[in-house]
């Protein structure tokens, strides 16, 4: 499920957890209604003797059998998968900046579900943390045909310095004993019971619907017919979550802590017409501060052309308030003359404006841009001798294309694709100078006319 709160568990307790269960329920891995689920420690991965609050088997409303017929025709409103292209979300995490891209790739899965095969629309989740590829989780989803939602499993790739560092959190459906698990009611109701995920020892939420039909404050405007659950994780703790029609995910969290919610979200937040002037300049001045040399008029530039921009144009609240903590972070990381923080908050700043351009420009050409803006990068902290940034921006430039290249013509796919494969080599052997070199060529390959 999209919430990031992932339990990453030492390979050696991982079997012991699964025992632990099985000691209780008679089986491995999926946990039935009455099971015993053990509280597992977050940090060191220890199995307690307690267990979890679960909900009654009464409750549930996820323990009959889903029958797919149209599994990737997702119409369900409160998990909207095949019919959003893509969903911005920010916040921050322990303190840092948090932001999210998901977005729904064209390519599909097949899941054997014990013979049953069944194809399942992707997800492509993508985190940064501070500007920077922090977690990418590829979500299998499938709508059965009483109109509910099931979670088919998920490839988890969590990165330390621009490397995978372990992929916890990866289960499939239909292997070791995993289910299909629930992830949207057809009809959710208050009182609702439902697992999100069921494989204890890798993954494991208990949802409960708290609210329905509520009225949330959306990035332009209120939206309807949102819904509030509670969930309870593997380790006891629990948080609280809105979901609403046409975004799906909406809010985790709250504005005093750890928060993640919705910036804007295409079509659902779109709007006919060419982008606005302004929005325009603020691009052209956000893309002049991302090359890491940034003086005092350029930091000036990008400030009056946001300036002119927000006070020109309807701007989500979430976006407003990340593009001002990112420019004054910027403004004193030029003060300090700190190198390393300059290019994080320039890199920042040039996310944000490309966010704001979903508003106005199909998926495809924001992508496009956002193609760009890792090409420039590469070449920035290739100059400046940062590995494991290069190594982030290869991956980053690779998360893009998996969007782009389904609609890429022939000719200019193999380019791409022949130079990015070179990119990932030379980041792969830290031959830095390789990569600065393929930077400009990756960003001709897919360069959209000048703005």
């Amino acid at each position: 499920m999209n919430s990031r709160r992932k339990l990453l568990w030492p390979e050696a307790v991982l079997g012991a957890v699964v025992l632990a269960v099985g000691a209780c329920s008679g089986g491995a891995g999926n946990a039935r209604a009455g099971d015993c689920v053990h509280v597992v420690d977050e940090q060191t991965g220890e199995t307690g003797k307690d267990c979890l609050p679960l909900a009654p088997e009464s409750d549930r409303v996820d323990l009959a059998q889903p029958k797919f017929t149209d599994p990737t025709r997702i119409t369900n409103p409160l998990h909207p998968t095949a019919e959003t292209d893509q969903v911005v979300m920010g916040g921050q995490t322990d303190g840092e900046p948090f932001r999210t891209e998901v977005s729904t790739l064209p390519s599909t899965k097949i899941i054997d579900l014990g013979g049953a095969r069944v194809q399942a629309l992707t997800s492509q989740y993508v985190a940064f943390a501070g500007g920077r590829v922090h977690e990418v989780a590829l979500d299998r989803y499938a709508q059965a045909d009483d109109g509910s939602v099931w979670y088919l499993g998920e490839d988890v790739f969590n990165y330390e310095d621009g490397v995978v560092a372990d992929t916890e959190g990866t289960w499939q459906a239909g292997r070791d004993n995993a289910p299909a698990a629930m992830i949207m009611p057809a009809h959710p109701e208050r009182g609702d019971v439902y697992r999100t995920e069921n494989l204890p020892g890798v993954v494991f939420e208990e949802v409960t619907v708290k609210q329905t039909d509520r009225t949330v404050d959306g990035p332009y405007g209120p939206v309807k017919g949102a819904i509030t659950v509670h969930e309870l994780h593997l380790d006891g703790s629990t948080e609280d979550k809105t979901f609403a029609p046409g975004y799906g995910e909406f809010s985790t969290g709250n504005d005093g802590g750890d928060l993640e919610a919705v910036s804007l979200a295409a079509p659902t937040d779109t709007r006919q017409g060419p982008l606005p002037t302004e929005l325009r300049n603020l691009d052209r001045a956000a893309r002049a501060v991302q090359d890491g040399e940034v003086t005092a008029a350029d930091l000036g530039a990008v400030r009056d052309a946001w300036t002119v921009y927000r006070d020109s144009d309807a701007v989500p609240k979430l976006l407003a308030t990340q593009m001002t903590r990112d420019l004054d972070s910027l403004d004193e990381a030029v003060t300090a003359k700190d190198g390393q923080e300059t290019l994080a908050a320039a890199l920042r700043v040039a996310q944000n404006t490309s966010d704001l351009r979903l508003r106005y420009e199909p998926v495809r050409t924001v992508d496009l841009d956002r193609f760009a803006l890792w090409a420039r990068q590469l070449g920035i902290d290739a100059s400046a001798g940062d590995e494991g940034a290069v190594a982030g921006d290869v991956t980053s430039l690779e998360l893009v294309w998996e969007r782009l290249k389904n609609d890429t013509g022939g000719a200019v796919a193999a380019a791409v694709t022949t130079d990015l494969n070179a990119a990932r080599a030379a980041a792969d052997r830290k031959d830095l100078a390789k990569a600065e070199e393929l930077a400009p060529g990756l960003a001709e390959h897919l360069a959209q006319p000048t703005r």
